[in-house]
């Protein structure tokens, strides 16, 4: 009980401190995420009052990590990665040289060892997925070139990292260190360091072949079996149970990092319809506990190493933001990308994050690190963190300023490479969005399907958008309202959206999204309630039908002609009785009903 009650103290303190921490970061115009590991140092160890349990905290943030690179790499096809292994590869290995240099250096300045210079090093070269992400994920950037080739550069680094933490309790005997009988939870390997290697990349190659190949099939496939039974909480669980579950399984079986584990999670499943919902499903989660993981770096920093060395935090800090950023610079230049590219990559780098603090405890561990050393790279970390969002700010003005000066852009960018293909790139335009397809939906997209009419059905039931798809309708499966669905509907290049489902909270929400990513799209909504058909129509919603009203109006025409009034009379009292309820005037009998039947017109 005593570990539940802490874990619930960490949990609770961690959420309300950085929320407050946010809010108060938030109002002197600082990124939030400062606020964050403000938060983390007011509840560390280092600070007085409450002092939360630091490993604890790091699990927590473990679970962010996992589902932020599930998240990734729902987003993240196997295309992708492939697109940008020309500059991701050879880049951060590259980087990660130079970067391990510049460290080792300043290593050496400190008096330390070899070792110590190689863990060191190490530690500022690799950059945080998560500050990453959050980045990218903030400017819009992810699922831009610039962003996918951050991202590819950052798994580069990420395998990097795991191959140097199953070698060095290998090689620290060599370096000055001590023989570990553990490296992480895995028993380290006693055999010589080129046997180490090759043993490494072969689980490694293993666990990607299995993923490709088997994960391909079977994690869609599970996904598919709980999206059938339509309970959101079966397929959100199902979600969650891959991500976490595979992340385990692989750090388990084949010594690969959780986080690598739940990337090509995502990224087999990215491939699939699903990929939309499962990525909705997960956000707020990743959310939460993305939170937790800043929170956690901050009660790690002990605020006196400021005052105690002041000059070797300049100088890490110096290696991390000015060092790594020129030579990524330098690097993707020299691989003929763009310069705002080379700039973005810079930014997104300019940090050091949770393998930074792996490998210097394995470095202590193995008595290869002194304590300082893990103070200087928490502390580095932390200000980089911190400093990394005026770093993208940086990075737009000096890409907007080149861009005023063509000549001098064009000296840096000699022989640019042609720009990476735009994932996802639809052939749909003008086209209709039907959310639901139930007897309403349905009716309206046999219509359009009759007038040969361009549209995509968004549904969250499974055995109907397959269905749909064997008929050779586009649907969507998922949640309307949920982040991603209806970009995968293509809804910026939309020219109408219908509401066909009843929820009066779901129809605002959904119009709220798609006037967002399409401000002139024209829209339709079926509602229940004479006050909410009044709400809509002041929001400026192209069509409100209320469906008691429509079948009370349809039953007055028919109950005129039975008594014997004439068509053209009943018709026109009919009319007249929709307008007074709608308190708009409305278009003639004849009159063609705007948007789609202007269309019959257009040739196909």
């Amino acid at each position: 009980m005593q570990h539940a009650t802490e874990l619930i103290s960490i949990i609770a303190l961690g959420l309300v401190c950085a929320f407050i921490g946010g809010m108060l970061a938030q109002r002197i115009r600082l990124p939030p995420l400062v606020g964050y590991l403000v938060a983390g140092i007011a509840i560390g160890p280092f600070t007085p009052g409450f002092v939360g349990d630091p490993a604890l905290a790091s699990q927590l943030a473990e679970l962010g990590v996992i589902l932020l690179m599930f998240g990734v790499g729902l987003h993240f096809s196997i295309g992708d990665l492939l697109a940008v292994r020309t500059i991701a590869l050879p880049g951060a290995i590259v980087q990660i040289a130079v970067a391990t240099a510049m460290g080792a250096g300043l290593a050496w300045g400190f008096g330390w060892g070899a070792g110590a210079g190689l863990v060191f090093g190490l530690a500022l070269s690799v950059a945080s997925t998560v500050v990453l992400l959050r980045a990218l994920e903030g400017r819009g950037l992810l699922d831009t070139d610039k962003g996918r080739i951050a991202v590819g550069w950052l798994i580069v680094e990420d395998l990097a990292m795991v191959v140097a933490l199953v070698l060095l309790p290998a090689v620290a005997p060599a370096l000055g260190g001590e023989a570990a009988g553990m490296v992480g939870h895995h028993a380290a390997p006693d055999h010589g360091l080129w046997v180490t290697l090759g043993l490494t990349l072969a689980k490694v190659g293993v666990f990607i072949a299995v993923m490709l190949i088997g994960g391909r099939r079977v994690v869609p496939y599970l996904l598919g079996l709980a999206a059938r039974t339509g309970s959101r909480e079966l397929f959100t669980l199902a979600v969650l149970a891959s991500a976490v579950g595979i992340a385990y399984a692989s750090s388990e079986l084949f010594g690969v990092s959780f986080a690598l584990g739940a990337f090509f999670a995502g990224m087999v499943l990215a491939e699939s319809d699903l990929s939309h919902q499962a990525a909705a499903d997960s956000l707020p989660l990743q959310d939460a506990f993305a939170v937790l993981f800043f929170v956690s770096v901050g009660m790690l920093f002990d605020p006196g190493i400021v005052l105690r060395e002041p000059l070797a935090i300049l100088g890490v800090v110096g290696v991390i933001v000015l060092g790594k950023s020129l030579a990524a610079i330098a690097i993707v230049l020299a691989f003929g990308h763009p310069v705002g590219t080379a700039l973005t990559i810079a930014a997104s780098l300019a940090q050091i994050g949770e393998f930074s603090f792996i490998l210097a405890g394995l470095g202590i561990s193995l008595k290869l690190l002194p304590p300082e050393g893990r103070d200087l790279i928490l502390g580095g970390a932390l200000l980089s963190i911190t400093l990394n969002p005026l770093f993208f700010g940086l990075a737009d003005r000096v890409s907007r300023w080149l861009g005023e000066r063509p000549d001098l852009r064009r000296r840096f960018e000699r022989g640019a490479a042609a720009p990476l293909p735009v994932r996802g790139a639809s052939a749909l335009s003008g086209h209709a969005v039907i959310i639901g397809y139930g007897r309403v939906g349905s009716a309206i997209g046999k219509a359009l399907q009759d007038w040969n009419l361009p549209f995509v059905v968004v549904e969250r039931d499974r055995r109907r958008v397959e269905e749909l798809r064997s008929q050779g309708v586009p649907a969507v499966f998922g949640d309307a309202t949920a982040p991603g669905i209806l970009d995968a509907a293509d809804i910026g290049s939309a020219r109408l959206v219908v509401v066909a489902t009843p929820d009066p909270h779901q129809a605002r929400r959904l119009l709220t999204k798609a006037r967002a990513a399409n401000p002139g799209i024209d829209s339709v909504v079926r509602t229940h309630s004479d006050s909410e058909r009044r709400r809509l129509e002041e929001d400026g919603v192209g069509l409100v039908l209320m469906a008691e009203r429509e079948l009370a109006l349809g039953m007055m025409t028919y109950a005129l002609r039975s008594l014997g009034v004439r068509e053209g009379e009943a018709r026109l009292f009919v009319d007249s009785s929709r307008s007074e309820s709608q308190e708009t005037p409305l278009a003639e009998p004849d009159q063609p009903v705007p948007e789609l039947r202007q269309r019959r017109d257009e040739p196909e």
